[in-house]
């Protein structure tokens, strides 16, 4: 990735066009496509554990098979190729590389992410390595999980073996995707693996995630060659008030501090932000942050990865206890410790199959926002699509027009925020094929591919040839 040239446009043409040298990428997961969950000594992850939960998947669904990508990667790349894509997001299963968490690798397991990489740099297409999408092996959660330290210190053992084995092909990477939803889904709600609903427990998630992050870069950096990229990937929340009121202003500061600050302050600054230690200090007193962790978390980065589907919107809590949309699944248990007192909103306008609200603006908004925050600091948009309810018509096509509204919608936003002064490198989108999407089990369809899944062809949908042709020229046409 080269820096993006931030281009002032005289024409719409040119408006339209994206800088030289712009990124343009498809995102996956391991646990949402390989499959293979019990081969070549891959042992269950905290997924296989919640999947096979009665109640906490729809439909029962697993990632057993998922879309067999551990058997058909070779298909998927050729595909990658036919598209031309520049880049390929993926993640490495920790329990397929290291099964219990602990000791020596399995080579077959590294040896499935050594061929899947040889193939992409033969077909032209960038590796870029994400070492942590939520598989964390089963035996370290039953140890404690992410709210004990030792965590932390397997994962930076995990990232070493990882680099040893691939660092001489990959050369970007991301420590972790999204690791708001390992802590405050997966420790607060419940509405992710392991499903655990203890507040402080998700703080002290948070707080181990961020070490596991610093970590993880000091072995890369220790072991990967050079000129190699490291970032860490957030799904940074566009927190807005529905009224213009100081109680809704205050509201969207809590849910800012617990949504976005809590990462971003260390990661990026060196130090958690006062306010949030303020609003939980009812809870804990973070006496799980020890001394030199703020400076191991705080290491420099290339790129931050930003996620982003749909903004949030809150306002102080008005005591119905009717207002819980926050878009990440129902629980009697909240995913934010200490902000009772917040109330979440449905925004206005159209929806995806998820019911997220369709506003590109807030992409825009958030762009803005880490260029002033961190201007240093180049950003790639890790991930960004819609679920729709897609389905193979008797010609075996698949039309999706409202996601192709919404990519070209999102991408103009980015582009917008690129010719505003945004140093934006890259888009990946999501996803590349339909896949097990979470606790939605096979429900949701984010894929440009489609995927029947009795059979497991693969099918490129309407918006697969869209964005192909974008990728291709770097021209974003209009609507």
């Amino acid at each position: 990735m080269v820096t993006a040239a931030q281009q002032t446009a005289s024409a719409p043409d040119a408006a339209r066009t994206f800088p030289k040298g712009f990124l343009w990428g498809s995102a996956t997961a391991s646990y949402q496509i390989e499959g293979a969950a019990a081969e070549d000594g891959r042992t269950p992850s905290i997924w296989d554990t919640y999947a096979r939960t009665p109640g906490r998947v729809r439909n029962g669904d697993t990632g057993d098979i998922a879309t067999d990508h551990y058997h058909r990667w070779r298909e998927d790349v050729a595909l990658m190729a036919e598209l031309g894509l520049e880049a390929y997001r993926f993640s490495l299963a920790w329990p397929r590389i290291q099964p219990t968490g602990r000791g020596p690798a399995v080579q077959k397991g590294l040896d499935f992410y050594r061929r899947l990489v040889d193939d992409l740099l033969d077909k032209g297409i960038q590796p870029v390595a994400t070492l942590y999408h939520w598989d964390l092996p089963q035996e370290l959660e039953d140890a404690g999980g992410w709210p004990e330290r030792a965590t932390a210190e397997r994962f930076a053992e995990y990232a070493a073996l990882a680099a040893d084995a691939l660092g001489d092909r990959v050369k970007t990477w991301t420590t972790l995707n999204e690791p708001w939803c390992s802590a405050f889904l997966g420790y607060g709600s419940g509405v992710h693996a392991p499903g655990r609903t203890d507040p402080v427990a998700a703080l002290r998630a948070a707080h181990h995630l961020n070490l596991a992050h610093g970590l993880a870069v000091q072995a890369l950096r220790d072991r990967v060659r050079a000129g190699a990229r490291c970032s860490v990937t957030l799904n940074i929340h566009q927190v807005r008030p529905l009224t213009g009121s100081d109680a809704d202003a205050d509201a969207v500061r809590r849910i800012d501090a617990l949504a976005n600050r809590v990462f971003t302050g260390p990661m990026l600054e060196g130090a958690y932000p006062e306010d949030l230690f303020k609003d939980t200090a009812a809870l804990t007193d973070w006496s799980f942050v020890q001394d030199a962790d703020l400076r191991r978390i705080n290491q420099p980065l290339d790129f931050l990865g930003v996620n982003y589907y749909t903004p949030t919107v809150v306002s102080e809590a008005d005591g119905s206890g009717t207002h819980t949309s926050d878009g990440h699944g129902r629980s009697t248990h909240s995913p934010w410790p200490a902000a009772d007192r917040v109330a979440f909103h449905q925004p206005p306008g159209d929806t995806t199959a998820m019911g997220w609200a369709v506003d590109a603006t807030g992409l825009y908004d958030l762009l803005r926002r880490l260029s002033s925050d961190f201007p240093r600091l180049p950003l790639v948009i890790t991930e960004n699509g819609a679920a729709f309810d897609d389905y193979a018509d008797p010609a075996g096509q698949v039309n999706d027009p409202a996601r192709i509204a919404y990519v070209r919608d999102h991408l103009a936003a980015v582009h917008r925020a690129i010719v505003d002064g945004s140093d934006v490198r890259g888009y990946f989108l999501w996803s590349l094929l339909d896949n097990f999407e979470w606790a939605h089990g096979y429900s949701k369809r984010f894929g440009t591919v489609y995927v029947d899944y009795p059979t497991g062809t693969r099918i490129p949908k309407a918006s697969a040839r869209w964005y192909s042709e974008v990728a291709r020229t770097g021209v974003l046409p209009g609507a």
